[in-house]
């Protein structure tokens, strides 16, 4: 079991770090008029487990603060995680 925990860590580890530099990124691009990365795909960075990097990186960044469609999606993935997690935690314990 300590296997699989410790590869589940790297591997939120490295989707979070993916969401926050996206969002990075993306923002860089915003300022200086270039190629854009997607909504869509900042959404799935979040969707894969990167909820944690997007929020953070939408914070740090002051990246996609306004933007109501793209926000109210951000925070139903990170409800829908929540509300995963509460019922595995619950469901372990039980």
């Amino acid at each position: 079991m300590p296997f699989l925990t410790d590869h589940l860590i790297e591997a939120l580890s490295a989707i979070n770090f993916a969401a926050f530099a996206a969002f990075g990124l993306d923002k860089a691009r915003a300022e200086r008029g270039g190629w854009r990365i997607r909504e869509s795909t900042l959404l799935w960075l979040a969707f894969l487990g990167g909820s944690p990097g997007a929020w953070a990186g939408r914070r740090l960044f002051r990246h996609k603060t306004r933007k109501q469609p793209f926000n109210r999606w951000l925070l139903g993935v990170t409800t829908a995680q929540l509300a995963g997690l509460g019922l595995w935690l619950g469901w372990s314990m039980a």
